[in-house]
């Protein structure tokens, strides 16, 4: 059955950070995700995840200058020692939190980018990638990349499910996988049961997220059954995590009832 992991960059706003892990637990949640550690020691991660019976299962690595907005930088010339330093970070990270996959993000081009320009940034995005995974492969972890809707993230590199499965097949290495988040192909591309029976059983999904379409609340809400999506999920044999990555329209657990009422779901 699909299993479930609270996001807690976007659940549990209404607790401090490190609080969060306590109610993703109690309200029965046996795994968490959330966009970054690098605020936080990692033995103190390490014992909240341990106090608390979870586990991690993604996180991101440091995506430049966040805060004044940048959104990466993989396929941005210039800073592949930036990308290599920061993935060493991530694998850190990754070790102490003991932690399978660590999502390498793109980065954003300008929207009048020449077509030389574009193919520098794949470029530079193959080879970053390429680095990545092998420095990944050395500590059994997984690097995942991630098609975002424009428009959410103007200018992201990568958009398109059969984008991200073409840099995947092209760099070659078995533990660089596609994170699928249906909240963004549906409003890129839709089509998501067709998606999943044509890219899950390819074994180069290594993680899904879920949140409502259009406004990204509870999963339940808006144009998406996600009760026929999660059907398809296990009819597939999808034996990895679906990250919770919306934001609640009030309390988190409030909004837990599309979870309850899901068949596979017991808690």
């Amino acid at each position: 059955m699909p299993r479930f992991a609270a996001n807690l960059s976007m659940m549990y706003t209404e607790h401090d950070f490190l609080d969060r892990f306590a109610a993703a637990s109690a309200d029965g949640f046996d795994a968490v995700e959330y966009l970054f550690p690098y605020a936080y020691d990692a033995s103190e991660l390490r014992r909240r995840l341990d106090d608390h019976g979870l586990r991690q299962v993604l996180f991101n690595a440091p995506p430049g200058a966040w805060e004044p907005g940048e959104r990466g930088i993989a396929a941005l010339p210039g800073r592949e020692a930036e990308v290599r330093s920061g993935v060493d970070r991530a694998l850190e990270y990754a070790a102490a939190l003991d932690c399978p996959r660590v999502h390498v993000m793109a980065g954003l081009v300008r929207p009048d980018a020449t077509p030389k320009e574009l193919a520098e940034h794949r470029d530079t995005y193959l080879a970053n990638l390429a680095r990545a995974a092998e420095q990944a492969a050395a500590v059994g972890v997984d690097i995942l990349v991630e098609p975002i809707n424009g428009r959410d993230m103007p200018g992201y590199f990568l958009s398109r499910q059969a984008e991200a499965h073409a840099v995947v097949q092209e760099v070659g290495a078995a533990n660089l996988k596609v994170q699928l988040d249906l909240y963004h192909c549906q409003i890129v591309e839709g089509d998501l049961t067709t998606t999943l029976r044509r890219d899950l059983p390819t074994g180069r999904v290594g993680h899904l997220q879920i949140a409502g379409v259009p406004d990204r609340h509870e999963p339940d809400s808006g144009e998406l059954n996600v009760s026929h999506l999660f059907g398809v999920v296990d009819e597939l044999g999808f034996d990895g995590w679906i990250g919770c990555e919306y934001i609640p329209r009030a309390g988190t657990s409030e909004g837990l009832g599309w979870r309850h009422d899901y068949r596979g779901d017991s808690a």
